[in-house]
């Protein structure tokens, strides 16, 4: 790891290491579980999306998708057509998270089976 400091400016994101950067793009409750959703799928519609994350609300969806359309992660395709259809798939930069991405969902499911484990442990007490 570097240990580099100072303020540095990417786009419109200002960040003091690589970590905070990462996170300001990929980062929060949801958009780990959107660019899973389309690595997943491939090419979703906007109402697949909101089916498939049944917890996030449709204001807090689109704040989401817009945010990681503008910083590159995500590709927003509308058709022009009456009801208008919008696709949204990831981008190159999208896909190239999905390696951290598996591994926060494989550091899950150890935390999940450390955690039952405890609790087996501490019934049995």
């Amino acid at each position: 790891m570097s240990g580099e400091c100072g303020l540095k400016t990417c786009g419109s994101k200002q960040y003091y290491c690589n970590v905070e950067l990462t996170l300001q793009v990929i980062g929060g409750k949801w958009k780990p579980i959107i660019i899973y959703r389309l690595a997943e799928e491939g090419v979703l519609r906007f109402s697949e999306i909101k089916r498939s994350i049944p917890n996030i609300t449709q204001k807090m969806l689109t704040q989401q998708l817009r945010e990681m359309e503008a910083d590159g992660v995500v590709h927003r395709k509308v058709y022009p057509q009456v009801p208008p259809k919008v696709e949204y798939s990831l981008t190159e930069m999208g896909k190239s998270v999905m390696p951290v991405v598996e591994s926060l969902c494989q550091w899950g499911k150890s935390y999940e089976a450390w955690h039952r484990k405890n609790e087996t442990a501490a019934e049995a007490v």
